[in-house]
């Protein structure tokens, strides 16, 4: 599925040397142990289009607590896409991810994650994703999408591109055959900046990064709807290589299950999807229910990808 060229670049893209890369089929044998020689290597994906700097602050706070709790030691870095983060994991480059469920079931299916933690909200470990719509494009419901111009995120991100995929061929939807153009935006952001600069009639995106993008005032609640709200989502995941030590994933779900009582840590530090503020972690994780969140885009073919990016193409 991922030839060595691809997987090269994507590692490279992480900032991994020649040498790392020469060593690889040594290093995913062995899973580093935490120490201060071989830390555990955490990649995240690039979240909501959010700099490299702002999605490492995100997470270095929660890192940081479990690190000083467990003496275990961690590298964090961030992916310049969804999948860089899948391929890192899998060529024994990276010991623990945060993904997207998508992503996330993509590097499951590869047998090189298992889950770690999900964040908790308001009592639960779920999302949403959307199709919003500026108000003057005349779009009331799904089928109005035909003949708009829409934008999606990156093609391995759940909640801007394969949930609002899904959602509209359900709908007898084909974004690439009923679509006039397609704008493949790359993040959430992106997809919510086209859809307030009238560059596009409608997008894919969460509602974690809609509601983020209102508080920054990149964009104008009055001016956009809802079209539809998926059903809920779990939460984007934190994953380990199956590869690490029993004994260190015990420490890391303990001291996930307890990060909100951990000493360094404030309660505003605890961030999630997007940076935004959540309750805690959970380590009580199921993986049925992930595997069953991927029920949600099994309309979302790779023939289905491809024909939205030869269309996102057309000029």
């Amino acid at each position: 599925m991922y030839p060595k060229q691809f997987a090269r670049r994507a590692l490279l893209a992480l900032g991994l040397s020649a040498v790392t890369l020469a060593s690889l089929s040594v290093n995913a044998q062995t899973q580093h142990d935490g120490s201060a020689a071989k830390p555990l290597r955490v990649v995240l994906v690039p979240a909501d289009g959010g700099t490299e700097d702002g999605t490492k602050k995100d997470f270095e706070p929660i890192f940081s607590a479990i690190g000083k709790s467990t003496g275990l030691v961690f590298d964090i870095k961030v992916g310049q896409s969804y999948a860089t983060v899948v391929e890192a994991m899998c060529s024994g480059a990276a010991d623990i991810a945060w993904y997207g469920p998508a992503s996330y079931l993509q590097a499951k299916g590869r047998g090189c994650a298992e889950l770690l933690a999900l964040a908790v909200r308001h009592g639960e470990s779920v999302y949403y994703s959307g199709i919003f719509a500026r108000n003057d494009a005349g779009i009331n419901s799904i089928s109005d999408l035909k003949g708009k111009k829409i934008a999606l995120g990156d093609v391995n991100s759940t909640s801007s591109f394969n949930v609002p995929v899904a959602m509209m061929l359900a709908a007898g939807v084909s974004p690439a055959r009923d679509a006039s153009s397609i704008n493949m935006a790359g993040s959430h952001a992106n997809v919510l900046k086209a859809l307030a600069e009238g560059l596009v009639d409608a997008g894919g995106a969460s509602f974690d990064s809609f509601e983020k993008a209102v508080n920054a005032k990149a964009i104008d609640p009055a001016k956009v709807k809802v079209v539809v709200k998926s059903a809920p989502i779990p939460y984007p995941p934190i994953a380990v290589h199956p590869k690490v030590s029993d004994a260190i994933k015990a420490k890391l779900r303990d001291a996930f299950n307890n990060v909100d009582k951990l000493p360094g840590i404030t309660k505003d530090q605890i961030r999630g999807y997007g940076g935004g503020k959540v309750d805690g972690y959970t380590a009580k994780v199921s993986e049925q229910d992930m595997a069953n969140a991927g029920k949600m885009f099994d309309l979302v073919t790779d023939q289905v990808k491809t024909d939205i990016m030869k269309k996102a193409s057309t000029r």
